[in-house]
């Protein structure tokens, strides 16, 4: 006799389905639906997850927001010129501007052994850098080599004048 391929499911949320186990080895079937059973049922799951998705959405908004606008005060703050770039990279580029030059000061000036001095060269530095690309480009840097890489920027980073 074949051990049994088609179970019926009664599912957390209630809702009984019929599972095709035939694709699990035969030892392991039983078992795995009974562990269906501790599991909302896919319909069930993937609605509750559609809830998940709009909350969470709604949440990085709302973080988004507040980020652009501690960006947005900081760059006033700190006299940093408006970045360039295509319209949808420069809120994006003035956010992690504001971030990287931010955990720059703390790890140089705070935890590390730069003077104020020194910091004001780095920030002069930072702001010839105006193209929102290339602030997105070094997102995921450590916060301590941003010296090295304003240093390495080239003109590319930077918006020259028109001299005509």
């Amino acid at each position: 006799m074949a051990v049994k391929t088609r179970f019926d499911v009664t599912h957390l949320c209630g809702d009984t389905v019929e599972h095709d186990l035939s694709a699990r080895p035969a030892d392991q079937r039983a078992g795995y639906a009974r562990w269906l059973s501790t599991r909302p049922c896919t319909d069930c799951w993937r609605s509750e997850r559609a809830g998940d998705s709009a909350e969470r959405e709604a949440w990085l908004a709302n973080r988004r927001a507040k980020e652009q606008q501690d960006a947005a005060e900081w760059a006033t703050r700190f006299r940093m010129p408006a970045l360039d770039g295509p319209p949808k990279a420069l809120a994006w580029g003035e956010r992690t501007r504001h971030q990287l030059v931010s955990a720059a000061y703390l790890a140089l000036v705070g935890d590390g052994d730069m003077d104020e001095e020194q910091w004001l060269t780095v920030e002069e530095q930072a702001r010839t850098v105006d193209r929102a690309g290339w602030w997105i480009d070094q997102r995921e840097a450590d916060p301590a080599d941003l010296p090295e890489l304003l240093a390495a920027a080239t003109e590319s980073a930077r918006t020259t004048e028109n001299p005509f």
